[in-house]
């Protein structure tokens, strides 16, 4: 049997699921991970409890498609490749030479730059709308990552140096599942890596955080100075469907593909069928999310 391994890291739980070729559930996983609430307004997760609980639940259903005696080494090769699905703005920093989270990640509904947002003069929040799509909020991922650099110490710096990576979860799966964890990685916005992970994003990932410009599909340089992040910090923007790479031998017995991730809600509008201009899905989760197909 061939099969791909689903990896789906949401807001309170992470997800494995492996499909047959017919699509059928054929193996599924689940853990939940610990909410933080530091204060009114603020939600963080633990990167770091957020990468074991995936990797977890990724080994449990691997171990799921074979016999009670077989090891992960025997069953990897039956997996043609991996996806990501994951939380979306939820902002991640982390070290490229040690792969530690410099501090927790910022969640999504987190809401403690709701200031910064309402700074933004009228011109400035038409810019914004005109390059990505978005109407400006705390909710996206641009606010909380120059938080981060304002606010941990050094860190501005280290950015500025290409010391440290940003990403949203995807970013951090893709980077701990490609050896990430293991050592220093260089290549900053170029994405590539010695001796370490890859530091990639997808665009529809990347779309989530005000950072990116809808019609190049490009990191944008005046959105950059504007919110004060240096390019260095930034992971490369690829398709959202295509191989990227593979996990490290360890991780699941035996290298597996990576070969598409998208934002949850993305993932959900195609996978609800949304294939036609117009259609359209809602989400009941964490959230509510209405998404719909623009042609």
């Amino acid at each position: 049997m061939t099969y791909l391994l689903a990896l789906d890291q949401g807001t309170t739980s992470s997800r494995a699921i492996a499909f047959d070729a017919q699509g059928r559930i054929a193996a599924l996983a689940q853990r939940e991970f610990t909410q933080h609430f530091p204060s009114p307004g603020q939600v963080e997760h633990d990167a770091d409890e957020i990468w074991q609980t995936q990797l977890a639940v990724a080994r449990e259903c691997v171990q799921k498609l074979g016999s009670a005696d077989a090891d992960m080494a025997a069953i990897a090769p039956n997996i043609a490749a991996i996806g990501i699905t994951n939380q979306r703005e939820t902002t991640v920093l982390w070290s490229r030479e040690t792969g530690r989270p410099v501090a927790p990640a910022i969640v999504w509904q987190d809401r403690r730059t709701t200031a910064r947002c309402e700074a933004l003069s009228p011109a400035e929040r038409q810019f914004i709308q005109s390059r990505t799509g978005l109407v400006p909020d705390a909710y996206f991922s641009a606010t909380k990552l120059q938080w981060l650099l304002d606010n941990v110490p050094g860190a501005r710096r280290r950015a500025e140096a290409g010391e440290l990576a940003f990403g949203t979860v995807d970013s951090w799966l893709a980077w701990n599942l490609t050896g990430g964890a293991k050592g220093s990685a260089k290549g900053g916005a170029t994405g590539g890596a010695t001796g370490g992970g890859l530091h990639v994003t997808d665009a529809s990932n990347a779309s989530r955080t005000m950072l990116m410009n809808l019609h190049t599909l490009q990191w944008d340089e005046q959105l950059l100075a504007l919110f004060g992040i240096p390019r260095a910090v930034l992971p490369r923007i690829v398709p959202s469907s295509g191989e990227i790479g593979a996990t490290a031998p360890d991780l699941l017995g035996a290298p597996i593909r990576i070969a598409g991730i998208a934002g949850d809600q993305q993932a959900a509008t195609f996978g609800h069928g949304c294939l036609a201009p117009g259609m359209a899905k809602n989400t009941y989760g964490t959230g509510c999310f209405m998404l719909m197909n623009t042609g």
